[in-house]
């Protein structure tokens, strides 16, 4: 069916702006007497927010007249205002003329139907309504009908996949009512005889149906072979304009690790798996199938935007088999849907000064050392980015995943922390320091109105002000927007090698643009010189590059006041610690390398190319002598830009650092973070024989297979926890070797999702240097794993002895347990209560009635340790994906 789709629009935009509605400052509404109720349209303009300097307006129009095939609004801002962005309609202005038209993907109005858009201004005055608004060039406020419009047949979609066999369809309507019946005729006029109309032709339409959409089925006899068949079918009435669509076969495994991806595939996407949460067509993955699971979110039906990543991955290797890309172009539609933050998610971004990015907080290395005072004393440096990238993309707001997101609306924070039922919702957790462990959290809204926690919400556990506001914040895991970065360089290769790159072209440029807001993860956290940075007060603010060290940080930021704030304001940081887990040179190739990839801002593919050099030498100056990749740098030694132990090596003078970020557990400790970067290097070194990657990976794979073992029957066990004994050599450009930093593998597990990647890892590595051990390694994986197949996918039981924290009060000898200052009172959404004596399950109540809740309330009762098979959402795509890179790289 065609369908209007505003309601799918990307982001919360439209659904979000709703929310605003409820304290419009001012609304026209025209035409405002029942003299005009034969215009030929009727708009009603609402001011959304106005901070003085700028505002968001929603316009909805609707159309009185005949239907239009296109549409076209028009008025004038004659007190200065200038539109800066828009969603839902294509805005531009012209000194104080400024005209909306309809979105390419709706540029139509039906007789009687609205349409609604918003859009971002500045203004430094009066901010008055506007009065008059033309439709297509004629008066809103007249009685006249516009001129009549040229008719057009409505078709969606104009391209799609149908199974060997099978059959798919389309939808037919007209876009205007016609004087008589009007017949549509369909037949194939260009590619393979396999394709055929198979419905009933021709189409009529009359009065009474002409917008009531009509399905053309086509259908494949099968017949065809070799290549997968492909044909055009032209849509044609008398006194139309004719429309193509192009339909193809989907294509089938080439092998059968292929076909045993294909077969993971329809697990994971299978309504009753419980991988996904269907929001009126797009599907949000969930972090795991189960609930109770605690590890970085703290509920299995959260999600990250670590997760959102692998979708993507799972569907761009879709494509790269079936050659079917929508599921591929719907998977970013709900990306921005849903955790990259709309227009409204992020309103007085206009409100945001470079030159004065944030306001310092210094960070603590323990919670009870929270709130920490803000310090407006410290100078912080300047922020080159902003400017640029509202000046490319028409926009102050930033383009980039949030990394967590209820998707159940689990907690009750709701939209904007209003406590409504409706989902999913913006939240975060971590928040106080680098021994702050998830257990030790306090959940609490991204958008802080005050509406739950306690006088200030949450806002003074973390920081301690005179004067709290209302406000949002969103946390980027730039880890997780380089790989959508990555994936996507990946399906547009692959679709270009079908024939088929502009199926997703949208989607690509979409990951272009959100690399270019990632680099603020190259920048130290306050904008500060990078190198021998020591001493808030002292440590130069930067002016420019000067502030970059071009790598990925653990995270950027950036917030603002909500509009009740008495001024409005917004804030921006990057990250001063970056872990070798994040790095991700795939990503810094194809932003700098590839033209489709390269951001259209000035510098943005210059400064991914320094960063893929920079990258590659971090990893290099990371290589222990064992030739594990140890922890990290920063430039802001435990958050303060506090003075390292004497003889710290350095990076291009940041401070190598261990466990960078987090301490509990040591952030250097998990094997997956060394498979998640080297899995990058070695599909860079196959791609592009860099032998900078591959000397990394002569050192690295042999270490790791050293330290793998696979036996019968499924049985196999690799890396787990590592310890790190020494320290690199301060880097003077060149590899040393590092003789005097070594790495021990303490333990061993069968974690599925880490033992797929490091199958893809080797098999890059093979596939690069023919090295057969490296092969014969991850297929023996690969083999061990699909012995551990399910109804849901892979998995395997694992004990959760860590689970005994969930009744953990605070211990002030040992730090650990959730910490609440002593008199500080509050409540969750659900009435739980926050205080000095609050544990994690008891902010978490719902655990409780959690199906797989008795287990662990025994094991807190003394009983035995909790045993659980978890399907983790990446670990099956990882599976999946491991499974069709060997079809990939070796066919059959």
């Amino acid at each position: 069916m065609i369908t209007p789709r505003l309601d799918r629009v990307p982001g919360r935009r439209p659904r979000l702006g709703s929310l605003f509605i409820t304290t419009v400052l001012v609304a026209a509404l025209l035409p405002s007497s029942p003299a005009q109720a034969q215009s030929p349209c009727s708009v009603d303009y609402r001011l959304t927010n106005d901070w003085g300097s700028g505002f968001t307006a929603e316009v909805t129009l609707t159309n009185e007249s005949a239907g239009l095939s296109q549409w076209s609004l028009g008025w004038d801002f004659d007190s200065g205002q200038q539109v800066t962005n828009a969603w839902n309609a294509e805005v531009s202005q012209d000194a104080a003329s400024v005209t909306a038209t309809g979105p390419a993907w709706a540029p139509g109005l039906p007789q009687g139907a609205s349409t609604t858009f918003g859009f971002q201004a500045t203004h430094s005055g009066d901010n008055p309504v506007p009065e008059n608004f033309t439709l297509n060039g004629v008066s809103c406020a007249d009685e006249e009908e516009p001129p009549a419009q040229e008719h057009a047949l409505l078709v969606e979609p104009a391209t799609l996949t149908l199974d060997p066999g099978g059959e798919a369809g389309f939808d037919v309507a007209l876009s205007t009512e016609p004087d008589s019946a009007v017949q549509v005729a369909v037949e194939r006029t260009q590619g393979s005889e396999t394709l055929s109309v198979s419905s009933t032709q021709p189409l009529t339409f009359d009065e009474t149906d002409w917008d009531t959409p009509q399905e053309v089925t086509i259908a494949s006899s099968g017949a065809s072979s070799g290549e997968p068949a492909q044909a055009e079918f032209t849509v044609s009435a008398t006194g139309y304009e004719s429309v193509v669509v192009t339909a193809r076969e989907r294509a089938e495994a080439a092998s059968d690790y292929e076909q045993r991806f294909l077969d993971q595939y329809d697990r994971i996407k299978d309504p009753d798996s419980g991988y996904f949460r269907d929001f009126d067509g797009l599907l949000v993955p969930y972090h795991a199938v189960e609930t109770l699971i605690v590890e970085a979110p703290d509920h299995g039906h959260a999600t990250t935007s670590e997760a959102y990543s692998y979708y993507l991955w799972l569907e761009a290797t879709y494509g790269r088999i079936t050659q079917d890309w929508a599921p591929f172009n719907s998977a970013w539609e709900s990306m921005e849907a849903f955790i990259i933050p709309g227009t409204a998610d992020q309103p007085t971004n206009a409100s945001y000064d470079p030159a004065e990015p944030a306001t310092y907080i210094a960070e603590s290395l323990q919670p009870s050392d929270y709130p920490m005072p803000l310090r407006p004393e410290v100078q912080v440096g300047q922020d080159p980015l902003a400017d640029e990238l509202s000046g490319t993309y028409g926009t102050d707001e930033v383009y980039g995943m949030h990394w967590l997101l209820d998707v159940d609306n689990t907690y009750g924070f709701g939209f904007c922390g209003d406590g409504t039922d409706d989902a999913p919702a913006y939240f975060n957790t971590f928040q106080r320091g680098s021994n702050e462990s998830v257990w030790e959290t306090v959940p609490h809204p991204s958008c802080e109105t005050f509406a739950h926690g306690g006088d200030n919400g949450y806002l003074d556990l973390f920081t301690d002000d005179e004067n709290y506001s209302e406000q949002w914040r969103y946390t980027n895991a730039p880890d997780a927007d380089a790989r959508a970065v990555q994936v996507a360089y990946l399906a547009h290769e692959w679709a270009a090698e079908q024939g088929n790159e502009s199926d997703i072209a949208d989607s690509v440029a979409k990951a272009s643009m959100m690399g270019d807001y990632l680099r603020y993860a190259m920048f130290d956290k306050y904008f500060k010189e990078v190198g021998d940075c020591v001493g808030a007060e002292s440590c130069p603010p930067g002016t420019g590059r000067d502030s970059a060290h071009y790598l990925l940080s653990w995270y950027y930021s950036w917030g603002g006041a909500l509009e009740s704030a008495e001024y409005p304001w917004a804030w921006r940081i990057g990250g001063s610690s970056a872990h070798q887990g994040y790095q991700n040179v795939m990503a810094a190739y194809a932003l700098s390398e590839t033209e489709a990839l390269r951001p259209q801002s000035a510098t943005g593919a210059d400064d991914w190319g320094v960063s893929l050099d920079r990258q590659l030498e971090f990893i290099q100056w990371l290589q222990s002598s064992d030739g594990g990749i140890a922890g990290g740098a920063t430039n802001s030694w435990e958050g303060v830009y506090g003075e390292p132990p004497a003889g710290t090596p350095t990076f291009y003078g940041m401070y190598y650092d261990e466990k960078p970020v987090w301490h509990d557990p040591p952030s250097n400790q998990w094997f997956g973070f060394q498979v998640w970067d080297i899995e990058r290097v070695a599909e860079y070194h196959r791609l592009t024989g860099d032998e900078r990657a591959g000397d990394v990976l002569d050192s690295w794979v042999p270490w790791v297979i050293a330290n793998t073992t696979i036996g019968t029957d499924g049985d196999f066990a690799i890396p787990a926890e590592m310890e790190w004994s020494g320290a690199p050599d301060s880097w003077t450009g060149t590899p040393t070797g590092n003789p005097g930093l070594s790495v021990e593998v303490v333990s061993h597990n069968q974690d599925v999702g880490i033992a797929a990647g490091l199958a893809k890892t080797l098999m890059h590595y093979s596939a690069a240097t023919g090295d057969e051990a490296s092969l014969e390694t991850a297929e023996a994986l690969l083999d061990a794993l699909l012995e551990h197949e399910g109804d849901l996918g892979v998995a395997i039981p694992e004990t959760r002895a860590d689970y005994e924290r969930f009744g953990d009060p605070y211990d002030p000898a040992t730090g650990e347990g959730t910490y609440v200052p002593q008199g500080w009172t509050g409540t969750m959404p659900n009435g739980d209560v926050i205080d000095s004596d609050a544990t994690f399950a008891s902010i978490r109540s719902f655990y409780q009635d959690d199906p797989n809740w008795g287990q662990v309330e025994d094991y807190l009762d003394g009983g035995p340790v909790p045993e659980f098979t978890y399907h983790r959402f990446w670990a099956q795509v990882d599976v999946a994906t491991a499974l069709a890179t060997h079809g990939e790289l070796f066919g059959s």
